[in-house]
């Protein structure tokens, strides 16, 4: 489990303790919480400390002096996993479900020789509670371009509901660490364009908390659009190749 964190005092121990909470059984695996926090000042490494001296599954903790985008907050803790690690992003302000890890194990059993695999997840207010209407379902594609074409006319995004193997990222390249947003899109861009098609899993990765500190907050259309421009643009030459077009045209 990997979390960049910044000024998240506040929500972060409630992320902390929903993967504390997984229920592996019966499967045989161990697990980690990796946290990066990018210059908090609200008291967050110390509760780290506290929060990593307590029996349970692991967690570390890094900290830098100052805020950091979270492209390279995530390649450093993806870098601390070991090698053959699957890895599985949990936002500091969102709540992993007991049975992810679990769920995710199994389809990778299932699934030998896949990097990749996406699963639903659910919305919830900033208290918890659930938003109806507000479900994210994972689409089932039939090829790796089928795919890039529907997330760059705006139909598809994928937003942390995902595991995907260490050896996976090695080989395509980490996070971009200039871009300011969609970070992660970009990377899943880069997992299609190497051919590589997600595994659709019949669960539910985790509840994504909506409250007035997201970072998407203020993300409307023109804004996504925008990060899907500059996302093309790093890889025209191949896109225009397979054929997918540049969004807004």
């Amino acid at each position: 489990m990997i979390t960049p964190t910044h000024q998240r005092r506040e929500l972060l121990p409630e992320a902390v303790a929903s993967v504390r909470a997984t229920m592996g059984a019966p499967l045989d695996f161990s697990f980690e919480h990796l946290i990066f926090d990018s210059g908090s000042r609200d008291g967050t490494a110390a509760y780290l400390r506290e929060a990593a001296a307590r029996p349970g599954p692991a967690l570390r903790h890094w900290h830098s002096a100052g805020r950091q985008l979270a492209g390279p907050a995530r390649n450093l803790l993806i870098k601390e996993a070991p090698a053959e690690a699957w890895i599985v992003p949990l936002d500091d302000d969102d709540f992993l479900l007991q049975r992810t890890l679990f769920h995710y194990g199994t389809q990778i059993n299932a699934n030998p020789g896949r990097p990749w695999f996406v699963a639903d997840f659910l919305r919830v207010d900033e208290h918890g509670r659930y938003l109806p209407n507000e479900d994210y379902y994972a689409w089932q594609f039939d090829s790796p371009t089928a795919m890039l074409r529907a997330i760059f006319r705006a139909e598809h995004f994928i937003q942390g509901n995902v595991c995907y193997s260490r050896a996976f990222v090695d080989e395509v390249g980490g996070y971009d660490e200039e871009l300011k947003m969609a970070e992660d899109l970009d990377l899943y861009v880069r997992f299609l364009l190497a051919g590589q098609l997600p595994v659709v899993c019949p669960h539910i990765s985790h509840l994504h908390r909506f409250h007035a500190r997201n970072v998407s907050i203020g993300v409307d259309a023109a804004t996504h659009n925008a990060d899907l421009r500059v996302i093309y643009q790093k890889y025209a030459v191949q896109l225009v190749a397979l054929g997918i077009e540049e969004p807004g045209k």
